[in-house]
């Protein structure tokens, strides 16, 4: 299936093409068909003689019902734009185009209709004229009376052309269906109705009344009138919902895959042909939404737009922007970051449209990286960016390479500045890099460590560090003295008096341990840096196994020295307990 709407002037046989081709009544009120005029979207479809279904959204013409027919374009790839022969082209026919290059629709068929009423040359060279320049310049066009048949078997065969040139839809996509009517059936339920553009829906699925919003189940399908189980884009779908009311679902709301989407009101877009025919309010058209918006331009190609009611928006999703209450289409735009940074400084509008006339229109990662530094793959996947495996990040975080790189000399610069400052404190804790660096998680200095820049620097007991560091030379001064005095006895420990009177309070002892200039084995206890080493070599000397009696006395000791002495050789695996008082030298 594909789907294709109408466009154009009022009273142009929209409708009646539509019912000619299809043999179904597009026009869904009675007084739609009392009038002849078409108020709201209507439905139709046929089967093409190649096999494809073409299924039609037919949009009123009418200027007093142009969010209707938006409502109707927004999320379909294709249009047959209809003119007629006897009227040429009309003021709506141009609103119409506004739209629909707004939207950036290039695939389509141009509709002369009325033929048999006056020859249809003059109309057609009028919307060619009109189409030239738009991405519907090129589109083929067809002469047709819906009265005589002449010219529809030769409009079957475009379109089922047509059909074959669409882009193939993405089946396993994240789900967003506009809704374009909602309503109530006896015993089924709330059903909805809209276009799907992307992904599939299956019976049973859970999805998202709107990011963020209540969950609803599926609880059945229909495509062009036949049940289904599942549905692949492009189609007409209609979907019964179990766990909401039909008026909790109105025209413009979405169903989304849960998860995938994000409620989106300011939002940096590019305007088509410049911001300056914009005014400080606009309506903005997206999917078959419609909400108002407040313009602040940021330059002469970029803006942002700040939404009354949020919508699941991406990169890349292309927007009509109208003047409430006008006749015309100022403008379309193309979503260029829906989660934008704040503008608080003088000049940061400039400098923010400088940084967005660089971003392309559609989804890339490096672009986005780039820009950003930074970013989750939660978010990327919200903004619409295909995103590496989880694996290849950094607890689901991602970095730009080149500002890894960067992040590099200021993490060194860092760490240096640290140990200058309290060298008895030497290395960065992580917490503090990752705050030095601006990085979201901690997570994230693995890539910056790796970076030729960092060579010098690597991670420790939860620390940033450039190797040793030194000590201040009174610090050193004093622990070599306590090494002296422990290479004569290296079991007779100074006492906290005798530590105090050199200067040595626990940050000063904390440094030495870590500069390997001596051992703490307890509250107090500081020995020589090899004597764990020295202290197995001497009790293995023992008859095994020994008393912590029998040790003080070989080591030549106190009891509050072998204690602690004997807990940190038990601890590391070098004795064991035998008995109640036995140690054993493993």
């Amino acid at each position: 299936m594909f789907v294709v709407a109408t466009a154009g002037h009022v009273d142009h046989g929209k409708s009646t093409l539509v019912r000619a081709l299809t043999g179904e009544e597009p026009d869904r009120w009675e007084e739609e068909q009392r009038r002849g005029l078409t108020i709201d979207l209507g439905y139709a479809s046929t089967t093409l003689d190649d096999g494809r279904t073409v299924a039609f959204v037919d949009v009123p013409g009418h200027r007093r019902f142009v969010p209707n027919m938006l409502a109707g374009v927004g999320p379909v790839p294709a249009v047959m734009f209809v003119v007629a022969a006897d009227d040429g082209w009309m003021p709506q026919s141009a609103e119409h185009l506004d739209a629909l290059a707004a939207l950036r629709v290039r695939h389509g068929i141009l509709v002369i209709t009325r033929s048999d009423l006056l020859e249809p040359e003059l109309a057609l060279a009028e919307a060619r004229e009109a189409l030239a320049g738009t991405p519907l310049a090129d589109i083929p066009a067809v002469c047709v009376s819906a009265v005589t048949g002449e010219g529809l078997d030769r409009l079957r065969a475009e379109l089922a052309e047509l059909g074959s040139l669409l882009p193939r839809p993405d089946p396993d996509a994240d789900v967003r269906l506009w809704v374009d009517r909602s309503f109530t059936i006896g015993g089924a339920g709330t059903v909805v109705t809209g276009t799907l553009p992307a992904g599939t829906i299956r019976v049973g699925d859970s999805l998202e009344l709107g990011p963020s919003g209540p969950r609803v189940t599926v609880r059945g399908l229909q495509s062009l009138g036949h049940k289904r189980d599942e549905v692949t884009a492009v189609a007409r779908v209609a979907v019964n919902l179990r766990g909401v009311a039909a008026d909790d679902v109105p025209r413009g709301s979405t169903l989304v895959a849960p998860g995938r989407w994000r409620a989106v009101d300011t939002v940096d877009v590019r305007v088509d042909g410049g911001t300056d025919a914009l005014p400080e309010q606009v309506m903005v058209h997206l999917g078959s939404a419609a909400v108002a918006a407040r313009v602040r331009p940021l330059d002469e190609r970029h803006a942002r737009l700040t939404i009354s009611e949020p919508l699941p928006m991406r990169i890349g999703d292309r927007l009509i922007l109208r003047e409430p209450g006008a006749d015309r289409i100022p403008s379309g735009a193309v979503v260029l970051d829906p989660a934008p940074p704040e503008l608080r400084r003088r000049g940061a509008a400039r400098r923010r449209a400088a940084g967005l006339a660089q971003v392309p229109e559609s989804p890339e990662l490096e672009s986005e990286l780039r820009r950003r530094g930074v970013a989750h793959l939660d978010d990327l996947r919200a903004w619409g960016v295909s995103a590496p495996p989880v694996g290849e990040a950094y607890r689901g975080w991602l970095i730009d390479p080149e500002w890894a790189a960067a992040l590099a000399g200021r993490l060194v610069e860092a760490v240096r500045g640290h140990d200058r400052d309290d060298p008895l404190d030497p290395g960065l804790p992580t917490e503090a890099a990752r705050r030095a660096l601006d990085l979201p998680d901690a997570a994230l200095l693995e890539a910056v460590l790796a970076q030729p820049a960092a060579a010098s620097l690597r991670t420790e007991g939860g620390r940033v560090t450039a190797g040793a560091a030194a000590l201040p030379e009174k610090v050193r001064s004093a622990a070599e003295q306590v090494a002296e005095r422990l290479r004569v006895a290296p079991f007779d420990a100074p006492t906290a008096d005798e530590l105090a009177e050199l200067g040595l309070g626990p940050r000063e002892l904390a440094a030495c341990e870590r500069a390997g200039l001596l051992t703490g084995l307890g509250p107090g206890v500081w020995l020589g840096p090899n004597v764990v080493d020295e202290a197995v070599r001497r009790l293995r000397q023992l008859p095994q196994p020994f008393t912590p009696s029998t040790a003080r006395t070989h080591l030549n000791s106190s009891r509050r020295v072998v204690m602690p002495l004997l807990e940190a050789l038990a601890a590391r695996g070098l004795t064991r307990r035998e008995g109640d008082e036995g140690h054993v030298v493993t």
